[in-house]
């Protein structure tokens, strides 16, 4: 049976719901294919569920800090197959309130693993299906090819799944899901220890922010293994040993890897009808997310450019704007605000130092402070503000923040930055006092200056 649509979108994610919507509310007919179930890695198995973890997680701070704050017999403790049998509840809801979204839209969602069988055909299962686009929204998986051992490891999907804690968890990798799940577990009690190759975690962020991410989790009580040479991992009886070249031999109950991602994209025989993959297993495209094969587009992780939600929701829009909508669209990659929801969590938009005064010279304003809630209760931690100014032009170039709330404050200072508006916008801004946001608008005098190159 052949079925003829105007496009068909495989995956059932953020960024394949978005485009397919985005196309139906121009007139095209759409279906969306999804191997399992609407939604995708963010509302299913990553960005919604762990923050919930994370939500979860903060009230043991919480309950800890209330009698500072003259709260008495306030206890508790954490039950993890409630939180589990809540989030099920939640992630349900939600993956019905995406299903009738994509049939209010006029979107036909089927079940079934897809295959590209050739020019503008998909086979699912022994239907054959046809349409003018396809459009690969496939999103990404864990990897475990780092070292000998890590398939047998927990990735991000089993700790959300977990429905009892283990009493000690080893992290092997540094970046997002590593800080992040290394906090929330810290949090909740089990005896955390991290171990990763490069000196700190999340590379790619700027060094202040990492050293700063770095203390926090310290403070939690995470154990920081840094340059790491890590060989293999073993399974035992009473959980893993991860081996080193540089050190003695890390045991834990549990092991999370978190060593990467890559592309889903294996079975849907994309050789077969052109497509390039690159070097890392992403689909090649343009700045308009073609492909190279002729009727073939790619969005989100499948194409390993910024691999985050909303970059790959603006990913589909753009491709529905500019194939269906008429208005051709493309996506900046150089400006993504980003969020680490770890404890305190971190956030930034922009250049980091390392890279805007490579460019040229930079004025570098920076705070740090022990944020009102936390030293009304004797707590050392700090919060930390960074940005960077172009020397020559007076325009704010990165901003990065570690502290609470983060994440609220750089999204909407992600508008002025996005916007190329100057230090000088932010010096004859009224601050609103008491926050935490007031000190990017009294940072007054440069920290130091960054001559460039």
């Amino acid at each position: 049976m052949s079925v003829e649509f105007d496009l068909i979108v495989i995956g059932g994610g953020s960024g394949g719901i978005a485009a397919a919507r985005r196309a139906a509310s121009y007139g095209a007919k759409v279906l969306l294919l999804e191997a399992s179930r609407i939604g995708g890695t963010c509302v299913l198995r990553g960005c919604v569920p762990k923050k919930l973890m994370m939500y979860a997680a903060s009230f043991s701070r919480s309950i800890a800090e209330a009698s500072g704050y003259g709260w008495s017999a306030v206890s508790g403790r954490f039950q993890m197959d409630d939180w589990a049998d809540a989030k099920k509840r939640e992630l349900e809801r939600l993956e019905q309130i995406y299903v009738e979204m994509l049939a209010d839209s006029g979107v036909e969602v089927r079940i079934g693993r897809a295959r590209i069988i050739g020019a503008n055909s998909v086979a699912v299962g022994s239907h054959t299906l046809r349409a003018k686009r396809i459009l690969i929204a496939t999103g990404s998986s864990s990897t475990h090819t780092a070292l000998p051992g890590l398939a047998n490891a927990w990735t991000s999907d089993d700790i959300l799944d977990l429905r009892r804690l283990p009493s000690s968890l080893l992290v092997i990798g540094g970046g997002y899901i590593a800080v992040e799940f290394a906090s929330i577990l810290a949090d909740l009690g089990v005896r955390v220890t991290m171990a990763f190759r490069a000196r700190l975690p999340l590379r790619g962020f700027d060094d202040d922010l990492r050293t700063s991410i770095a203390e926090g989790l310290k403070a939690r009580g995470v154990n920081l293994v840094a340059a790491s040479q890590m060989q293999s991992i073993e399974r035992t009886s009473n959980g893993f040993i991860l081996y080193r070249g540089n050190g003695e031999p890390l045991h834990a109950e549990g092991v999370l890897n978190a060593t990467g991602r890559t592309p889903c994209i294996e079975s849907l025989g994309l050789a077969s009808v052109g497509v390039q993959i690159d070097e890392k297993g992403a689909a090649i495209v343009d700045n308009q997310s073609r492909t190279t094969a002729s009727g073939v587009w790619a969005i989100g992780d499948v194409t390993n450019r910024a691999n985050l939600t909303p970059v790959a929701i603006a990913e589909g829009r753009a491709f529905a704007d500019t194939e269906f909508g008429g208005r051709p669209t493309e996506v900046d990659h150089r400006l993504i605000a980003s969020a680490v929801f770890s404890d305190p969590p971190a956030a930034c938009v922009g250049l980091t130092e390392a890279h805007a005064s490579s460019i040229g010279p930079v004025d570098i304003y920076e705070a740090r402070f022990r944020p009102m809630r936390t030293a009304f209760v004797g707590s050392q931690e700090r919060t930390y503000m960074k940005m960077i100014v172009d020397g020559n032009t007076d325009r704010v170039l990165g901003i990065h923040m570690v502290g609470t709330d983060a994440p609220e404050i750089i999204q909407a200072l992600a508008v002025s930055v996005t916007a190329e508006i100057r230090k000088s916008d932010f010096d004859r801004t009224m601050a609103l006092h008491p926050t935490s946001a007031e000190e990017f608008v009294l940072m007054r005098e440069p920290a130091r200056k960054n001559l460039g190159p």
